[in-house]
C-alpha cells in the first residue's frame, strides 16, 4: 500500500498560483498511475488531471486545461501540481490518489482501489 499526503494549500487571489505536492510514502510512487481530484461545497468530487505511470502520458479536466500542470518525480515519491491564473470556482479541497485509471474521461478515473491524500484546502478569492 502507499500513503500520501498533501501540501501546499492555502488563500490566493483570483490570477494568482500556487504550487500542491503530495509525497508518497510505503510501496513506491513509481508503480502507481497518479491522479488529482477537487471537491467544493455540494458538487460532486472531480477529476482534474492524472499521470501514468507507465507511458507518462497526461490528462486535464477542461476546467483547469491551460492553467493547471501536473508532473511527478518518482524518485523523490512526489507528485506536483502547478496551479496557474485561479479563479474563484477553483476554490476546493485537493486530493492526491494513487491507481487512478487515467484516461482522457475524468468522470472514469475513480475506482474502490484508489488510495487517496488527506486533501489540502485552497481558497482563491479576493
Amino acid at each position: 500500500q502507499v500513503q500520501l499526503v498533501e501540501f501546499g494549500g492555502g488563500l490566493v487571489q483570483p490570477g494568482g498560483s500556487l504550487r500542491l505536492s503530495c509525497a508518497a510514502s510505503g510501496r513506491g510512487l513509481e508503480h502507481y498511475t497518479i491522479g488529482w481530484f477537487r471537491q467544493a461545497p455540494g458538487k460532486e468530487r472531480e477529476g482534474i488531471s492524472c499521470i501514468n505511470n507507465y507511458d507518462g502520458k497526461i490528462y486535464y479536466a477542461d476546467s483547469v486545461k491551460g492553467r493547471f500542470t501536473i508532473s511527478r518525480n518518482n524518485a523523490k515519491n512526489t507528485t506536483i501540481l502547478q496551479m496557474d491564473s485561479l479563479k474563484p470556482e477553483d476554490t476546493a479541497v485537493y486530493y492526491c490518489a494513487a491507481n487512478v485509471e487515467c484516461t482522457a474521461k475524468p468522470i472514469y478515473w475513480t475506482n474502490p482501489d484508489i488510495s487517496w491524500g488527506q486533501g489540502t484546502q485552497v481558497t482563491v478569492s479576493s
